[in-house]
């Protein structure tokens, strides 16, 4: 007896503790995020950003993007991104209601006839919920933090979403100023070629050759003309990007290659450490056993109203005294409800489990396919382009010793195109990989995004002397 009114005291005084935080939990979501990807989301809490937040999305346009202020415009500009931070406030909202006692019924009932009036007052407490109040309590916590866990998985999503859109949108523009290069050479190569042709100096088959390579360039220029505006597109949704703000400006070029690759240690444990689906399965499943010892423990007594209750009549004294009602277990002895909350547990665990197994692998992955795209990217910039400027240097030489015609020259150029579009594409693949190699170690499973590959697909071979 003396351990249910200590408990009984406790739920009063974490009744009248009950209170939201000043941040609303959101101070947990931005330390998440910044120990993930270096910065921090900002919360707005009404409908439109504050001064300072348009005047920072507002400096950050001014100047060409690149992939850390694309992520920086996503946090704080992403509609979808504080939709989800509203969660919080419906969690919190729960958390608090935990801690705080139900209201009190008051029923009131009047009978005359005869002369003579009864009325009937009462007043009831949940007394169940008072003493379950603990582990209710803890139970919301609980969801609490899982929702802090999912705001901060949603954050890396968007970063990650907007670094890949970044550098996809960078390589489209980068590939169509390339192509726009390409065209023109080829004009120019289909004019000469047209107009030796009515000289009687070229053959008419020489001619459609040339005239082929110009209708190829002319495809090609489209479909990365219209790819580049795809990849814009993408990344001003990513940004949510509107109006005036759509002319945002990016480099001319992808960032280069760094000189080494990351040499990961113990990728498997910093992915079990610090990836946010594993931890939030975790959670998960610590909530679901925190549930099933609250189902365990009010199992047999299901609702249990204690109040206080007096009753007046015409000519009588007022007649005091109180009420119980409790709900008796006959049919339903509370196992179906610890059966379930069980299953769930199991069902919750074995999520866990798989989670972590594919975690580990998608880091292993991740890795592989980081490696992969750094050494092409390389091997590209160290092989195969040096390679192709030799060969475009020689063919100079013999064209300025008159060994090579003009069209031997243009022939080179066409050549080229494979390597150039294969080298800016490598270099997109490498930062896209690294992107997705650090999502993996640190925020959730890696989502590939669509490339630009359709827009040098058909081309001959190798880079260009234009570049």
């Amino acid at each position: 007896m003396l351990r249910l009114t200590a408990t009984a005291l406790a739920a009063l005084v974490l009744g009248g503790c009950a209170s939201f935080s000043p941040d609303g939990g959101f101070d947990q979501v931005a330390q998440l995020t910044r120990e993930r990807i270096g910065q921090a989301p900002v919360y707005q809490r009404t409908g439109e950003p504050a001064e300072t937040t348009r005047a920072r999305i507002a400096a950050l346009l001014a100047q060409p993007l690149d992939a850390d202020s694309a992520v920086e415009l996503a946090l704080l500009n992403n509609r979808a991104l504080q939709a989800s931070y509203a969660e919080l406030g419906i969690a919190e909202a729960e958390f608090v209601r935990a801690g705080r006692l139900a209201n009190p019924r008051f029923t009131f009932g009047r009978l005359s006839g005869g002369g003579g009036v009864e009325i009937d007052r009462a007043v009831m407490f949940d007394v169940l919920s008072l003493f379950a109040m603990p582990w209710a309590r803890q139970v919301e916590q609980r969801r609490f933090e899982q929702t802090q866990y999912q705001a901060a998985f949603d954050t890396v999503g968007v970063a990650g979403e907007a670094r890949q859109a970044f550098f996809e949108a960078a390589c489209a523009q980068e590939l169509v100023v390339y192509f726009e290069q390409v065209k023109d050479a080829a004009d120019a190569s289909n004019e000469l070629a047209r107009r030796m042709v009515a000289a009687g100096n070229f053959s008419a088959l020489a001619q459609m050759r040339e005239q082929s390579f110009y209708a190829d360039a002319t495809a090609r220029l489209a479909r990365a003309r219209h790819q580049a505006v795809a990849a814009r597109e993408r990344l001003s949704r990513v940004l949510a990007l509107s109006g005036d703000q759509l002319a945002f400006r990016l480099p001319e070029r992808l960032p280069d290659l760094p000189a080494a690759p990351a040499d990961l240690r113990d990728a498997e444990q910093v992915a079990m450490d610090k990836r946010l689906d594993v931890l939030m399965a975790r959670r998960a499943t610590e909530a679901t056993a925190r549930s099933l010892g609250l189902s365990r423990a009010t199992r047999f007594v299901n609702v249990l109203d204690v109040g206080y209750q007096n009753q007046s009549q015409t000519g009588e004294p007022r007649k005091n005294g109180y009420e119980i009602e409790l709900e008796l277990p006959l049919f339903d002895f509370g196992t179906t409800r610890v059966a379930r909350a069980e299953s769930t547990y199991l069902q919750s665990l074995h999520r866990t489990a798989q989670i972590a197994l594919n975690a580990r692998s998608e880091v292993r992955e991740s890795y592989s396919a980081y490696r992969t795209a750094y050494d092409l990217a390389k091997h590209y910039r160290d092989e195969v382009v040096p390679l192709r400027q030799r060969i475009s240097d020689e063919n100079l030489l013999r064209y300025n010793g008159m060994l090579l015609s003009v069209f031997d020259l243009l022939a080179d150029a066409r050549d080229q195109v494979a390597s150039v579009t294969g080298a800016v594409e490598a270099l997109r693949d490498y930062w896209i990989a690294e992107t997705q190699l650090q999502a993996a170690l640190t925020g959730r499973s890696p989502v590939s995004a669509p490339t630009n590959r359709g827009a040098g697909a058909d081309a001959p071979s190798a880079r260009p002397a234009a570049h």
